[in-house]
């Protein structure tokens, strides 16, 4: 039986949050939940739900923290459940990637985003496979939480649905196969 992966949708709760960029994370767990058949429910700080794809069992998870805590809601769901770092895969937005472009990396810095730098300083180590979902960076200089906090334009919205299909294929292969084989197919 394969380990239990958690996979987890970095985002802002709350209907003034929602279709916003800095929200991308959580759109991709929403249509993997949709594709899964996966009821996600509040519990403590996160919205969460389990099923298996394959033989691998699946926590999808959407910290109900802000954004900049995300790591608050992870650390304990990730500890609780016993799922080491390399089982776990952060999804997220990236202003320095193009509308439509996404990229697999199995650690790193936080490149200045508060989410993920979060997560990796909850749960004491960079080694956390993550998914770049790209937003792109049209904002003039010192209006970046404006542009991160606005919402896609209509032809973006119509590449993103695209972008989100791929993304959920990236996530599966991550579960299926590792990290290294899902960055050989989706980067």
């Amino acid at each position: 039986m394969s380990s239990k992966h958690l996979i987890v949708g970095l985002g802002n709760p709350g209907p003034k949050y929602a279709g916003t960029r800095h929200n991308v994370g959580f759109r991709v767990i929403d249509v993997l939940a949709e594709r899964l058949n996966v009821d996600l429910r509040a519990k403590n700080d996160a919205e969460r739900g389990e099923t298996r794809y394959g033989d691998a069992p699946l926590l999808l998870v959407k910290p109900l923290t802000f954004m900049n805590r995300s790591g608050d809601a992870v650390r304990p769901i990730a500890r609780y459940n016993n799922i080491a770092p390399d089982n776990i895969l952060v999804i997220y937005d990236d202003l320095h990637l193009d509308v439509g472009q996404i990229r697999l990396r199995p650690g790193g810095s936080s490149a200045g985003h508060n989410g993920i730098e979060s997560v990796c300083n909850q749960l004491g180590t960079t080694d956390i496979p993550r998914l770049r979902i790209g937003i792109g960076n049209d904002f003039a200089p010192g209006r970046q939480s404006n542009y991160v906090l606005s919402t896609f334009t209509p032809q973006q919205k119509a590449e993103l649905e695209d972008t989100l299909i791929t993304a959920c294929n990236a996530t599966l292969a991550f579960v299926e196969d590792g990290i290294d084989e899902a960055m050989n197919r989706y980067n």
